[in-house]
């Protein structure tokens, strides 16, 4: 039987496009194996929002060429859209593939098994239109399903070069998404995750439809009992969004808002299309709605041209925000974008002690989110035994507030909702007691682990957009 093994570097997406291609493989027979063992084909798929996400991203393309010389090696993802020549310029790379025409990925295969002429397939992204159909029906990490709903971003922020990489907004047809959504409901997953490049931008590219329209129809979806918006924009948040956010019982209390920057100059350095009165406007409106509503962020630290007293104004802003968590990132020069020509680039030290500072505030903000809810009673989907250790009798799951909680339990749980009783806040994890468990007869997932969860490496940096 034909191996084929996956390494994925860089954000969720990619992580959906990788279990996608792997769809592809396995309706041809193809067998699963670790990157790290001899496979007949290896699929990298690579990451190119930093700097380092190249360079992490040609490392793995060697050793997968190392580690079988005669094994069929082909490159997809970011760095291979933005790059291609230089990823040709390897020698053993056979394929070259970007973030489009990845359902043609088995003819191209079948044609090097018949001549190894190195194929470029690479097309101008900027040109394309149309959302590109890859269905995935179950998943490695097997309770919280993924499903991407658009691709690619019109924003066009100083410091990202994902527009180049992954093209226009273009969003993937209404009846195609509910489709997916019941295959994976049908398949036992109750969570649904709802992901993309610029995921709050659905519909914008589409005649009387929006993404408010969209969560209404996947509210009506039997069997599913919540919905996760990855990642969106205070400005897409319309008042529509929070209607759904109020009035559907399966959205979740947990919206992921970027914020980037807390200080209005250098929000307009960055090119966002907020400034932050009308972010704060934005985050207390949902707050009134939406009680006890987890809001996480994104921070990039030590953009070009940020003072001490920037810093500061911004430190104070999201320590009034309130955030339930912040991821946050040293600005990192990305070549070919506008922030790497800046004058004012920052000293590599300060970005760092900054980077510290904001940890700090995030690690305070997470606790004190916590322990609000200690004495109440969550719904929890237990995802893994605990620390990933079997037989250890404690469960570990995330309530609809994105709280990790911690507690004694059952492995045939996995997956199922338990009502879980918060005693004690922690930074990272909660514990918490056992109040409810599930219903006899709840549907099972089932219990195999398949798909790309091996080797896996997340690209630090601006890989904001898709983070959950």
């Amino acid at each position: 039987m034909a191996t084929v093994a996956f390494h994925t570097l860089g954000c969720k997406v990619n992580f959906y496009d990788t279990e996608a291609i792997w769809q592809l493989f396995k309706q041809e027979g193809y067998e699963q194996v670790d990157f790290e063992s001899t496979a007949d084909v290896y699929v990298i798929n690579t990451c190119t929002v930093t700097n380092t996400g190249d360079k992490k991203s040609r490392q793995m393309i060697r050793r997968a060429i190392r580690r079988n010389p005669e094994a069929i090696v082909a490159v997809t993802g970011c760095y291979a859209q933005t790059s291609p020549a230089e990823i040709m310029a390897i020698p053993g790379v056979d394929l070259v593939i970007g973030t489009q025409d990845r359902d043609k990925i088995m003819p191209y295969v079948k044609q090097l098994e018949q001549e190894r002429q190195p194929i470029n397939a690479v097309r101008n992204i900027m040109k394309t239109r149309a959302f590109e159909e890859l269905d995935v029906p179950d998943f490695s990490d097997r309770t919280r399903a993924f499903l991407k709903i658009q691709e690619g971003c019109n924003n066009f922020c100083t410091f990202c070069i994902i527009p180049w990489s992954r093209g226009l907004m273009r969003s993937r047809e209404p009846e195609s998404v509910l489709n997916q959504a019941r295959m994976l409901v049908d398949a036992g997953y109750q969570e649904i995750v709802l992901t993309g490049i610029h995921t709050g931008g659905y519909g914008e590219d589409m005649e009387d439809y929006s993404l408010a329209k969209l969560l209404w129809d996947l509210d009506k979806v039997d069997g599913l009992k919540r919905i996760r918006i990855s990642s969106i924009e205070a400005s897409q948040i319309t008042d529509e969004v929070l209607e759904v956010l109020q009035a559907s019982d399966k959205m979740c209390r947990h919206l992921h808002i970027p914020l980037q920057a807390g200080d209005d100059e250098v929000l307009k350095r960055m090119r966002r299309k907020y400034t932050t009165e009308q972010f704060a406007r934005k985050i207390e409106h949902i707050h009134r709605i939406m009680p006890g509503v987890a809001i996480t962020t994104d921070v990039i630290v030590g953009f070009p041209g940020e003072t001490d007293e920037m810093f500061r104004r911004g430190y104070r802003f999201m320590e009034q925000m309130k955030f339930s968590e912040m991821h946050v990132f040293p600005y990192s020069k990305r070549t070919g974008t506008p922030a790497a020509r800046m004058e004012d680039q920052i000293d590599e030290e300060i970005k760092n002690a900054r980077v510290h500072e904001l940890i700090d505030l995030s690690e305070r903000m997470q606790l004190s989110y916590a322990e609000t809810f200690v004495g109440q009673v969550l719904e929890v989907i237990p995802e893994r035994d605990y620390k990933g250790q079997p037989g250890s009798g404690l469960l570990m799951g995330y309530s609809d507030n994105y709280l990790q909680l911690v507690f004694e339990g059952s492995e045939d749980w996995i997956g199922q909702v338990c009502r879980v009783k918060v005693t004690e806040a922690g930074v990272n994890e909660c514990r918490g007691q056992l109040v409810r468990a599930p219903e006899a007869g709840a549907v099972h997932l089932p219990s195999k682990v398949t798909g790309t969860g091996v080797s896996a490496e997340t690209i630090p940096g601006q890989a904001a957009k898709a983070i959950v």
